[in-house]
């Protein structure tokens, strides 16, 4: 089966309608970059990623973006439950930020906000879309 959206294998997008995502999207469809990506969201936990450049819909994780932990001295933090498993369902949050990487193309995010391991706000740096011509 042959992609259609830059990042998500054997799919007709992130909210395509391939049986195999029947249920929704998956970690396992994403592309290596995307799946580096959650997972760093996810071991973040709460924090900030600021500076991660996007090529051609993907994020560039090499260089690594800077790194700011948010960490609570009041409560413990648990982490993730997902980020031991080797596939699972894709939460709204990230399907947006997947999103987001495609209309983007290439660009610069300079901040995320990653709250319980997802992310939950972004701040993208350049050309706005044309009005009409998302996909």
């Amino acid at each position: 089966m042959e992609s259609t959206k830059p990042g998500v294998a054997g799919s007709r997008g992130v909210r395509g309608a391939s049986t195999a995502e029947a249920n929704g999207p998956r970690f396992s469809q994403l592309s290596v970059p995307r799946q580096s990506l959650v997972r760093l969201c996810q071991r973040i936990n709460h924090g900030f990623i600021e500076g991660l450049s996007v090529k051609d819909s993907e994020p560039v994780l090499n260089p690594p973006p800077l790194v700011l932990t948010d960490v609570k001295l009041d409560a413990d933090e648990l982490p993730r439950p997902e980020l031991d498993l080797p596939d699972f369902e894709l939460c709204n949050e990230v399907c947006r930020l997947l999103s987001k990487l495609n209309e983007l193309r290439a660009g610069m995010i300079e901040r995320f906000e990653v709250r319980a391991g997802i992310p939950r706000r972004i701040v993208l740096r350049g050309s706005p879309p044309n009005p009409g011509s998302e996909r």
